[in-house]
């Protein structure tokens, strides 16, 4: 299977992202997995310029995505798939892409979140999402960058009240 890694990172592609996680895995393209975004031009210019050069870059709906991963599209590539939310890795599960394991990095704070830690915030919406990929035996961990120790994400989530 041609995944490398998959991120839910609020942030998408960025300075970590595209330096430090491209570099350690050897990524040779990212897919942005998000419905809103992959119709918004602005924002997928703001991708490709934040994607570092001779990476490939799809930004696409959840069920292109799906189709194309089943598809065998990227099978001769390293591919890193990233999401603002889970509730789109959790979408690809369901349609049938083997997802192994999800590492959570930044999701922003609003009005309607709650603090896992200093970087992830979730609402009660992306709780049950988590649950729901953890109960179909998905590993989560948190690390925000390559040198960083692993955390189990599940136990962090644990803790919020």
């Amino acid at each position: 299977m041609s995944i490398v890694g998959v991120r839910i990172d609020g942030r998408l592609i960025h300075g970590q992202v595209a330096n430090l996680w491209a570099t350690k895995l050897n990524i040779s393209r990212f897919m942005v997995v998000d419905n809103e975004v992959a119709q918004n031009d602005i924002e997928k210019s703001g991708l490709k310029l934040a994607t570092p050069s001779g990476v490939k870059l799809s930004v696409l709906p959840v069920e292109k995505a799906a189709n194309n991963i089943l598809a065998g599209k990227y099978d001769s590539q390293r591919l890193f798939i990233i999401t603002k939310k889970p509730n789109y890795i959790l979408k690809l599960i369901e349609l049938g892409v083997p997802i192994e394991e999800i590492n959570v990095g930044n999701m922003s704070q609003s009005k309607d979140t709650k603090a896992v830690t200093k970087s992830i915030n979730v609402e009660e919406k992306d709780i049950e999402d988590f649950k729901a990929i953890n109960d179909l035996g998905v590993k989560i961990i948190s690390q925000m960058v390559p040198g960083d120790k692993e955390e189990d994400f599940m136990s962090l989530l644990k803790k919020v009240k």
